[in-house]
């Protein structure tokens, strides 16, 4: 008898201080197959991620207390989290500033608000595919 593995879900962890941008971005990953842990207190988020050990992190900008920008710098200093890829999410640039920047905020990858669907998918596969994917 052949037995054929399962490919484990991947993990996502989803961290903005608006309850309904969480969960309207879990609701839609798990949809598209994934595990996804929501996180709407930052200053929550590292402890959060350190149990929940996802794959990848879709990180808000501008949240009240701890800024994205700080929490990424918690996540890199990580040993459990420093090579999670992080994708920032932000209504503070435009989709036009999003391309212009080559699509990067301070040498991570963005999104702006309002996220379109599709695209939180495009971007979701491509950093979760393994070819793409570099360890620090």
């Amino acid at each position: 008898m052949k037995t054929t593995l399962i490919p484990e879900k991947k993990r996502i962890l989803v961290v903005d201080d608006q309850t309904q941008n969480t969960r309207l971005l879990k609701l839609y990953l798990e949809q598209a197959s994934y595990v996804v842990r929501e996180e709407n207190n930052a200053g929550a988020a590292l402890s959060g991620a350190e149990e929940f050990q996802p794959q990848l992190i879709l990180l808000d900008v501008m949240m009240p207390g701890l800024g994205g920008g700080e929490l990424a710098a918690l996540f890199r200093a990580s040993p459990k989290l420093k090579g999670v890829p992080i994708v920032f999410l932000t209504a503070a640039v435009t989709k036009g500033e999003v391309d212009a920047g080559g699509g990067q905020l301070g040498g991570f990858p963005f999104l702006a608000k309002p996220i379109v669907l599709s695209e939180v998918l495009a971007c979701v596969k491509r950093h979760l595919e393994p070819e793409s994917r570099h360890e620090s």
